[in-house]
């Protein structure tokens, strides 16, 4: 069965799009729903086991994908990896700003490299490909550009690198906005709150994944999200559907942001979850039924 976007088979024909971290989690989920919707998807990362295998699941679909080794903390390496793109493939219409990392740990056992880390990846990363992207072919042509960021608006505890880096990168996403407005680039962001991805799975322990199938009780939704509800939004973002939308960030989280306890909201299953893509799985850090 072929991913079952909710969008027309052919919306992004001709036209190329840049994914980073799209081997694994909501980014491999995007890359997938895009080369469904006729997009050839290039993905970028640091990891090349996870960025061949997902390609090859894209080409193995029937959709045209290739990928690039790349350390988005590495500017000159970015800016080599972007101009071989746009050799290859004629320009880079869209940018899907994914990839991103953190460890859970409380800010007080926090050293400096690893919160630095932290904020060159989820941050400096980000800037970078936006940046290059822009150099090597929407400056003159226009675009499309996504942020990925997160629910930090109250913070998020035992993630401050995290939570500090990703409301830079909203912040960012305005100025963007606004510097390359006259370019014809639209750039926004999408906030995932509590999805059930891969990322779960990279927070090891009992008392983490015990708190992982609590989260539900802090959505009005009272579920996980799917990656295939992130990538929708993104897909939507992307398209000329969201012509009239740049520098704004769009939350895709159940609404947690307005769940107070001046209104009870009893568990309930009447928001059910959207789930596209073929390949999807539960990450093994919730059991069967939590998600």
């Amino acid at each position: 069965m072929p991913y079952q976007s909710i969008f027309r088979p052919d919306l992004f024909a001709g036209r190329v799009v840049v994914v980073t971290g799209g081997g694994t989690g909501i980014g491999r989920c995007t890359a997938h729903e895009l080369a469904a919707l006729g997009a050839h998807v290039t993905l970028v990362g640091r990891r090349e086991q996870p960025l061949q295998s997902a390609a090859a699941e894209i080409v193995e679909d029937g959709g045209s994908a290739d990928w690039h080794s790349c350390d988005i903390r590495d500017g000159e390496r970015v800016a080599g990896v972007v101009d071989a793109i746009v050799e290859r493939h004629g320009g880079v219409h869209g940018l899907v700003n994914n990839a991103g990392g953190q460890f859970s740990a409380p800010l007080t056992a926090m050293s400096q490299k690893g919160f630095e880390a932290v904020v060159r990846t989820n941050l400096v990363g980000g800037f970078l490909l936006a940046r290059e992207v822009h150099r090597a072919w929407m400056q003159a042509r226009g675009g499309a550009i996504v942020n990925i960021t997160a629910d930090h608006a109250r913070g998020i505890p035992l993630m401050g690198h995290s939570s500090a880096a990703r409301a830079a990168m909203a912040n960012l996403t305005r100025t963007m906005a606004v510097e390359w407005a006259a370019d014809g680039v639209r750039v926004n962001a999408v906030a995932p709150g509590f999805v059930a991805s891969s990322g779960y799975d990279t927070y090891e322990g009992e008392p983490f994944h015990d708190l992982l199938a609590r989260l539900p009780e802090l959505t009005l939704a009272r579920r996980h999200g799917t990656e295939s509800e992130v990538s929708a939004a993104i897909v939507f973002l992307l398209s000329d559907a969201a012509a009239y939308i740049t520098g704004q960030e769009l939350l895709v989280a159940g609404g947690s942001d307005i769940l107070s306890g001046l209104w009870p909201v009893p568990d309930h299953n009447r928001m059910p979850a959207f789930e596209g893509f073929h390949r999807g799985a539960p990450p093994a850090a919730l059991g069967a039924g939590d998600r």
